[in-house]
């Protein structure tokens, strides 16, 4: 083969198979829906009522504080992703723990 020209795809693997797009378009919604609605590892659709009754929550806005903490327990949180967040949530369950003792 010459440079600069290449195999199509399913003739550089054997195992592809070909992908009937005429067939893809002509599934109807319906179909798609019973397939999804079979699969055991599919997540649960939702329906139309749901979106009707369902209700935005907005998280509350965050304050930018400053704050002293000691290096060691700052550079254990440090070692997660998105440590500042992780922070937030473990001050809030003292919160919780303290409001329910309370």
């Amino acid at each position: 083969m010459s440079k600069g020209t290449s195999k199509p795809k399913s003739a550089t693997n054997p195992h592809r198979k070909e992908i009937d797009w005429s067939r893809f378009d002509a599934t109807t919604d319906e179909e798609i829906e019973a397939s999804v609605r079979a699969d055991p590892d599919a997540p649960p659709l939702v329906d139309d009522d749901w979106f009707a009754s369902a209700t935005l929550v907005l998280p509350q806005p965050k304050e930018q504080i400053s704050i002293r903490l000691d290096r060691d327990v700052l550079e254990h949180f440090r070692r997660h992703p998105r440590y500042q967040t992780r922070i937030n949530a473990i001050l809030r369950a003292a919160m919780e723990h303290e409001k329910k003792a309370g």
